[in-house]
């Protein structure tokens, strides 16, 4: 099972860049270039525990769907989403938090697991992997410029 690691320091309080990474609408900023848009379940605001949404993006050319649910949440330091249904055959995206001397450490831990057996570990070695890891390091540079500026203002209801 494949697994990414990411580590973002972001000069904001532990509070916003933990709202910023739950919130639909800013995850539809970071994916714009792929059109994703939430077209079901939660598709606005912070997503809460046991909370679904649904997105539609399109990867590869190919417009694909894919249902995820916040499976653990601990304000401020921990929450994970599931994949429900989808392309993969299975993930889960954990997101930590941590303060480190008035700065935020946000790392992810996304394990996965491609459909198609070996056909699709073939495509993990060859580029899946790095396109993954390239979705999610954008991802987690819009939440930093959006929470080391006032722009996540505008995302959140504060």
């Amino acid at each position: 099972m494949p697994r990414i690691v990411l580590k973002t320091e972001i000069e904001a309080e532990i509070h916003i860049v933990f709202d910023l990474s739950r919130s639909i609408d800013l995850h539809k900023i970071s994916t714009e270039h792929t059109n994703e848009t939430a077209i079901a379940g939660k598709t606005s605001g912070l997503i809460e525990l046991g909370e679904c949404v649904t997105w539609r993006a399109k990867h590869f050319g190919i417009y694909q769907k894919l249902t995820s649910e916040i499976t653990e949440f601990k304000k401020d330091e921990y929450f994970s989403d599931e994949m429900v249904s989808g392309a993969f055959k299975q993930f889960k995206h954990e997101h930590h938090f941590k303060n480190t001397n008035g700065k935020t450490l946000m790392t992810d831990y996304f394990d996965y697991i491609s459909p198609f057996g070996i056909l699709g570990r073939i495509v993990d070695k060859l580029f899946l992997k790095k396109y993954m890891t390239a979705l999610l390091d954008k991802r987690n540079q819009t939440i930093k410029e959006f929470a080391e500026s006032e722009k996540w203002k505008t995302v959140l209801d504060r």
